[in-house]
């Protein structure tokens, strides 16, 4: 591996790899990127949404999460109406600087999720060969195209 502290790229799948320290975040056709949000102190994923360039920006400059709703069309403050902020305690990027990683501390009662759980991520799908007595309903999913994955049941996970 190159030294980070240099420019430099090293092949990759597309033939190079961006290994810098200058970021060059990449928004897709949207002008969004996906962040993923966990617990700083657990490492508990709590929640994925999207940033535009102003979202990402008012993160940087306020330390709070920021986002855009999709559905809204705007951008919030994670916790403006609930008082659930979003204490950014790191962000990192990934390889190809099209997705972020913020490590947070949740503020107000700890909750993420718009249903009231911590963790956006409550639900779980079966695996073949993954916990016990999961292998029927979990092969029913690889059984054929887009029937058998509407038949999947979601397993209760976390809290």
């Amino acid at each position: 591996m190159s030294d980070p502290t240099k420019a430099g790229t090293k092949p990759g799948h597309d033939g190079t790899v961006e290994e810098t320290l200058d970021f060059s975040p990449r928004f897709d056709a949207a002008g969004l990127m996906p962040a993923i949000a966990t617990d700083a102190a657990t490492g508990e994923v709590l929640m994925l949404a999207w940033m535009n360039r102003e979202a990402l920006a008012e993160t940087l400059r306020t330390g709070i999460a920021h986002y855009w709703s999709r559905s809204r069309g705007c951008l919030w403050r994670k916790g403006e109406t609930s008082g659930n902020e979003q204490h950014v305690v790191e962000i990192r990027t990934d390889c190809d600087q099209d997705a972020l990683w913020m490590q947070v501390e949740v503020k107000g009662d700890g909750v993420t999720c718009h249903t009231g759980r911590r963790s956006c991520f409550y639900r779980g799908l079966p695996i073949a060969g993954g916990l016990a007595g999961e292998e029927r309903s979990a092969a029913k999913a690889v059984d054929g195209e887009g029937e058998a994955l509407a038949g999947l049941r979601l397993e209760p996970r976390g809290n």
